[in-house]
């Protein structure tokens, strides 16, 4: 699979991170875009657990050699990705600087498509099959443009927002900061 990395060759990552951030990256559970609700949503929270609940579990189960979501810390693929990701969800990077991070030694990353993520997160009912399939196409590195979804009956697509599930040391790299602002508003 080209999309799952086992390798010591640099790798270049990029994340929106706090200004006192200690580590390049997210971590599920803590400092990623979905890890905290907005307030008063307490709906979106339990959409969010439920989507990373089941692509956990259909990941032990079916590929268990790609990095957990949950034990993984959450980059983005290029700075484009990025920038898509704040443009889909300012809200998430408000007041986040953006970060490039570099690998160092060993690690293991796979890359995905994280409007799978949106389109969980939707406000819909969903059948177990539905989120198996949902799942399977997450894992196997499909992007949601390739497929044809649909959301209240009307076709659902997205551009793509590549993440990345890296599990490895990570150091970060210099460079000028970019504001999680919109521009114009920095």
């Amino acid at each position: 699979m080209d999309h799952l990395l086992k390798d010591s060759s640099p790798l270049e990552l990029y994340a929106w991170l706090d200004e006192d951030a200690a580590l390049p990256g997210w971590d599920i559970l803590v400092g990623n875009p979905f890890a905290q609700t907005l307030p008063e949503d307490h709906f979106t929270t339990v959409q969010n657990y439920f989507a990373e609940y089941h692509l956990e579990y259909f990941r032990q189960r079916i590929y268990q050699n790609f990095p957990s979501r949950l034990h993984a810390l959450l980059l983005f693929a290029t700075r484009v990705d990025a920038e898509t990701f704040r443009a889909k969800h300012p809200a998430r990077v408000f007041g986040k600087t953006l970060t490039r991070a570099r690998s160092k030694g060993a690690y293991v990353c796979s890359f995905h498509d994280s409007s799978w993520l949106d389109y969980l997160r939707l406000p819909h009912s969903l059948s177990l099959s539905t989120l198996d399939e949902i799942a399977n196409y997450y894992w196997q590195g499909a992007l949601v443009e390739e497929v044809g979804l649909t959301f209240l009956n009307e076709n659902w697509q997205e551009a793509p927002v590549i993440e990345a599930l890296f599990q490895g040391t990570l150091e970060a790299v210099s460079s000028s900061p970019q504001s999680g602002w919109l521009p114009g508003f920095a």
